[in-house]
């Protein structure tokens, strides 16, 4: 394993310009849950981020991801599902039976028009799949809300297959300003943060191998619009990857394997 090539790899894949979406901008056009998607700032992360998905598994596979099975775990209001379907996955989709924000508890205009079937997950952890079903799972904003995280990763690499993947981005970092500004507005949605040694220490118990982590977002984007989004992401990102201001950025974001 390459590690000079892998970073390189998500580094300029987080730098290549996408199109952005114009369905999703009609789809949610009235829904003031969904107002984040239509924010050019905040639809480039998921853009450049399932296009890395791509590129990094393609490259560790050496297969198309039309090839590969993928799991979109807590796949809420389905616009990762839809976004990797546009770029050619063959994706499923799960999601927790009950939950304020989960895929049967809101509006879902995304999964109704791509026909994305949602299966519902009714256990705090485990997952109605077999063993070694999946070749990579995808965690967007999902690890940090789960109930049992090592548990959860427990059953992730019960049904990845050898060598698959799990990467898992948007984990709020514990030195993050924004969520530590977030807790004193008593905002806790992100109530559990993480370091990289949490990180490091729930892969190996969970038997997996790490492969990349990172620092990402220093400045919000779900709400607050840039003009030139694509050079103020840009910047960021040399910010959180290249100077000290990383430590206090968002979030932290891996990419690893089942051992």
């Amino acid at each position: 394993m390459n590690s000079k090539i892998i970073v390189d790899l998500r580094r300029s894949y987080f730098q290549i310009p996408q199109p952005l979406n114009q369905q999703i901008f009609d789809l949610t056009l009235n829904l003031q849950s969904h107002a984040f998607l239509r924010n050019a700032a905040c639809q480039n992360i998921y853009l450049y981020l399932t296009n890395y998905v791509k590129a990094f598994s393609e490259y560790w596979f050496k297969k198309s991801l039309s090839n590969l099975m993928i799991l979109d775990w807590g796949c809420g209001k389905g616009h990762i599902s839809y976004l990797m379907q546009e770029i050619g996955a063959e994706i499923t989709s799960c999601d927790v039976d009950g939950a304020d924000d989960s895929s049967f508890a809101q509006n879902t205009p995304i999964i109704e028009k791509a026909s994305i079937n949602v299966i519902p997950l009714e256990h705090p952890y485990i997952l109605p799949f077999n063993d070694a079903s999946f070749d990579i799972v995808l965690s967007f904003g999902v690890l940090e809300h789960v109930p049992n995280d090592f548990e959860s990763l427990q059953e992730i690499h019960r049904i990845l297959k050898s060598s698959g993947l799990i990467f898992c981005f948007f984990l709020p970092y514990h030195l993050s300003w924004t969520q530590r500004l977030a807790h004193l507005r008593g905002d806790f949605y992100h109530d559990r943060l993480y370091s990289k040694k949490m990180v490091k220490k729930l892969l190996k118990q969970s038997k997996f191998e790490l492969i990349d982590i990172w620092h990402r977002q220093l400045l919000p984007k779900n709400s607050i619009s840039y003009s030139n989004y694509r050079t103020f992401e840009f910047i960021d990102q040399w910010i959180t990857e290249y100077t000290p201001l990383k430590y206090t950025a968002t979030n932290i974001e891996f990419v690893a394997c089942k051992r």
